[in-house]
This record gives C-alpha cells, sequence and structure tokens, in this order.
C-alpha cells in the first residue's frame, strides 16, 4: 500500500468508527489518534534504520502533542483507530495488526527486566477498552475484546471477551454481531457515503475487513453478577426445601402424638382390666 493510499485508509477507519467525525478537514486537524499514528510511522521509520535517538525525539514530540506514547520499535498493522487517546501507551516490543481499535487509557506494557519480546502481540480486529491494561509477552486473538479497565495477564484466544482484574474469559466464540447481509448492507451504505467502487474487488475486501469490528464493547458479561444471581437461587432453593421439610416434620410430629395418645389410652386400658382381674380374683 502507498502513502497515499495508508493517508486515505486512515481518515476513511475514522469515519468508519467514529459517529461525530464530521468532515475530512476535521479529522485531519482535530484528530490527535490520528496524529499519533502519523508520526509513529515516521519515527518507527527512523528507528528500524538506526536513527534511535531521531526516533525517540519524534516519539517524545508525539506524546508531548497529543498524550499518546507509542514506542518507535512497536509494530502497528493498517487500520489502527486511536478513540479519545490520551493516557495510551505502547511498548517496544508490542505488534498491532490490522483493524485495532484502542481507547482512552491502554497500556500494552511488559512485564519484568527480561529482554527480546516482552509487550503482548494484538491480533486483527481486537478491540480494547477504556483503561485496559495488555501486560506481558502474549497473543490477543483476532476478533478478542477487552472490557474497560480489565487487566490481562496472560492470552487470550479468538473471539472472546475478557473482563476483570486479572482478566479472565467471560465469552468465547459467542454470536456475532453481523451477519452476511448486514455486511453487504453496511458495505453498500458505506460506499454510497463514500463515493466508493463498490465493484472493485480490493476495495470491497478492504471494507469489509474494516467493518468487522465489535465495538459494542459497553455490552459485556458481569460474571460477578452471575455468580450472585446463582448462589441466590441456590439459597432460594435450599429455603423453599427447608421449608418443605419442616412442615413434613410438623405432620409427623402431629401423627406422632395422635399414636402416643392412642398408645396411651390402649395402655391404660390395659392396666384398668389387670386391675378388674386382680380385684375378681
Amino acid at each position: 500500500m502507498n502513502f497515499f493510499s495508508r493517508i486515505k485508509k486512515d481518515i476513511r477507519v475514522v469515519f468508519e468508527r467514529d459517529p461525530a467525525a464530521k468532515s475530512v478537514l476535521e479529522v485531519v486537524l482535530c484528530y490527535s489518534g490520528l496524529h499519533a499514528i502519523w508520526l509513529h510511522r515516521i519515527s518507527h521509520a527512523l528507528f528500524t534504520h538506526g536513527w534511535i535517538v531521531s526516533a525517540r525525539l519524534v516519539s517524545n514530540f508525539c506524546r508531548f502533542l497529543t498524550g499518546i506514547e507509542i514506542h518507535p520499535g512497536a509494530t502497528i498493522g493498517d487500520g489502527l483507530f486511536i478513540d479519545h487517546g490520551t493516557g495510551i501507551v505502547i511498548g517496544e516490543t508490542a505488534e498491532l495488526g490490522t483493524n485495532v481499535t484502542l481507547y482512552q487509557g491502554v497500556t500494552l506494557g511488559g512485564t519484568g527486566k527480561e529482554k527480546g519480546k516482552r509487550h503482548p502481540t494484538i491480533g486483527n480486529n481486537v478491540v480494547v477498552a477504556t483503561g485496559a491494561k495488555v501486560l506481558g509477552s502474549f497473543k490477543v486473538g483476532d476478533h478478542a475484546k477487552i472490557g474497560a479497565g480489565s487487566v490481562v495477564l496472560k492470552e487470550v484466544p479468538p473471539h472472546a471477551t475478557v473482563v476483570g482484574i486479572p482478566g479472565r474469559v467471560v465469552v468465547l466464540h459467542g454470536t456475532r454481531v453481523h451477519n452476511d447481509e448486514e455486511y453487504r448492507k453496511a458495505l453498500s451504505e458505506l460506499c454510497k457515503e463514500r463515493g466508493y467502487d463498490i465493484n472493485n474487488e480490493k476495495t470491497r475486501a478492504e471494507l469489509l475487513e474494516e467493518i468487522d469490528v465489535d465495538l459494542n464493547h459497553d455490552v459485556l458479561p458481569d460474571p460477578e453478577r452471575e455468580m450472585i444471581d446463582v448462589a441466590l437461587r441456590q439459597i432460594q432453593r435450599l429455603e423453599k426445601r427447608v421449608t418443605e421439610l419442616e412442615r413434613e416434620l410438623e405432620a409427623t410430629r402431629k401423627d406422632v402424638l395422635i399414636e402416643t395418645e392412642r398408645t396411651s389410652t390402649i395402655a391404660a386400658k390395659i392396666t384398668e382390666e389387670k386391675d378388674k382381674s386382680s380385684k375378681e380374683k
């Protein structure tokens, strides 16, 4: 992909994932996430050619300008969207696939002091929500979602949803949000709105891949609430069973009392009969 094609794709991605974007001029001038991506490409090029200090100066300028810190050594794929990016940190050996979405306060960091690969590898079409921390050298699978405020410390399988501290998988291979019909409809509307050639196979493939990003990271299961609900249902079931047993016990007690009274009456009659027999003798 040439320079201008990448620029066009960067701008297109903003319109696809941010309904607040109104015009190309606004996106180019006012979106700090876009500025951070462009400046990172410059610093990354300098870094890969051995101009380490120059690369770090560019990345530091980027941090000053945008509030987003991306190490020049990080590898970032096409289609990255950074929304409200203040506080985002991406480490030196981090790798991001295509069409990744990062929100404010995300950290893709390392653990310990080891050399070499020590930051996460983020797959394609991954969404990392506000304030999430992904720490360590492991892979986050394609189409995964990391919930807001989560701290992920181990590998995440594809199509998984992770929440909590530490992060744990709560949905795995769940139902996809989009079906083929929704894809085609979204593609047609996008091409019509932006004037893209829907008959161009390359353009169609790119747009379909970009659309296939589930931004509904607020629709997440609550495992703690689910556990509480399960416990409450179990308690209710036990309370119901205890009530039934108490009723059965009460009924048994009444039967025992009746039987005791009957036995006492019979015993009294037998004693009376014996007394009479004794007197007659």
